[in-house]
């Protein structure tokens, strides 16, 4: 069974974008296919809740052999693009200068495939925070439908 959403989408904005493509990768050190965020939506401090989105396209690199002629966004780039989310906000929220690596996952679900064209909408709730190690929940969305979920664990690391 599904799990009960941590935050209700249509109460947010998902077409405003709080912070750009270009502003996230000033931030986070990956690049080229695997700058995989769009765009950050949603911002709380308080009650430590992120949302992200990534436009899932026709033409990227993956869907040449993911499948042929039927092309579905890998399960795996779905949880790098919710790690990164994660590692975003941890240093966005703490100033962290440390890069977050990804230290695992756990309770990872995927519930629907993700065809593309498609809008992958990333809500995330940091559900732990110490020096060595940041945990957040993931759930992931396609036209309100949850297609993934997951635990993630990041290690800052220099």
């Amino acid at each position: 069974m599904p799990p009960e959403p941590f935050v209700d989408l249509s109460r947010i904005d998902l077409n405003r974008v709080l912070v750009t493509r270009e502003q996230i990768y000033k931030m986070l050190p990956q690049r080229y296919e695997f700058e995989t965020i769009d765009g950050i939506l949603h911002l709380d401090r308080e009650q430590h809740v992120m949302i992200a989105y990534r436009d899932v396209r026709a033409d990227e690199w993956w869907c040449r052999g993911h499948l042929p002629g039927r092309p579905i966004f890998p399960g795996i780039l779905m949880v790098e693009t919710a790690a990164q989310m994660a590692a975003f906000y941890s240093c966005y929220v703490y100033n962290n200068d440390k890069f977050m690596a990804f230290g695992g996952i756990d309770n990872c679900k995927f519930r629907d495939s993700v065809i593309p064209p498609a809008r992958l909408v990333l809500a995330g709730r940091q559900i732990e925070s110490r020096p060595r190690r940041t945990i957040c929940e993931v759930h992931g969305f396609v036209d309100g439908k949850l297609v993934f979920e997951g635990t993630f664990t990041g290690l800052p690391i220099r």
